[in-house]
């Protein structure tokens, strides 16, 4: 059983694995591969020059993969509940139990819609139709968590990693019953 499970490995959903897994929350990342970051050049990402789409979305599930979290590449066809949470079912008939999941899916919906999530319109141009959360990142489905471009965020990247991040330490804050703060000091 995972502690957080997030779909989508763009920059919403690889930056909530990072804050899950560096939290010591078992942490599954689930790509499809279908970002639309993979189509990005980007040069207005704070603390990097430039860099493409690609390599961004590569450093990002590094950077989660180096303190445990588990990336799997598949489709996610369907969320039910289970007996402690919820089951997550995925092409090719694997399917995974978590306590949280986060949909951090861009500009696709169809997976939030299909599973009861409520949805609304978007305000993002081309981005019709976004996930209902509340300031937290809540959906209309206990234990279910949208961030990101899909919960109604700027399609930029720094604000989307940012969006996961938030709803990240949210859930890490209800799963300790405290707040939690990450903040690493230099080793002098």
């Amino acid at each position: 059983m995972y502690d957080i499970t997030i779909i989508g490995a763009g920059p919403a959903g690889a930056s909530a694995a990072l804050f899950a897994a560096k939290a010591g929350k078992k942490t599954l990342l689930i790509d499809s591969d279908k970002s639309m970051t993979k189509r990005a050049w980007i040069e207005n990402h704070y603390g990097l020059m430039e860099t493409t789409g690609p390599d961004l979305i590569e450093t990002g599930k590094k950077q989660a993969a180096k303190f445990g979290a588990e990336i799997v590449h598949a489709a996610v066809t369907n969320v039910v509940s289970a007996e402690n949470g919820l089951k997550i079912e995925a092409e090719g008939g694997q399917s995974f139990e978590t306590k949280h999941i986060i949909l951090a899916t861009g500009a696709l919906t169809d997976l939030a819609e299909a599973i009861g999530v409520g949805t609304k319109p978007g305000t993002e141009p081309r981005i019709k139709t976004i996930i209902d959360v509340d300031a937290a990142g809540k959906t209309s489905i206990d234990g279910i968590w949208a961030a990101g471009t899909a919960a109604g965020v700027s399609v930029h990247t720094i604000i989307t990693a940012g969006d996961g991040a938030k709803v990240a330490i949210n859930i890490i804050s209800e799963l300790n019953g405290e707040r939690y703060v990450d903040h690493d000091m230099l080793k002098v």
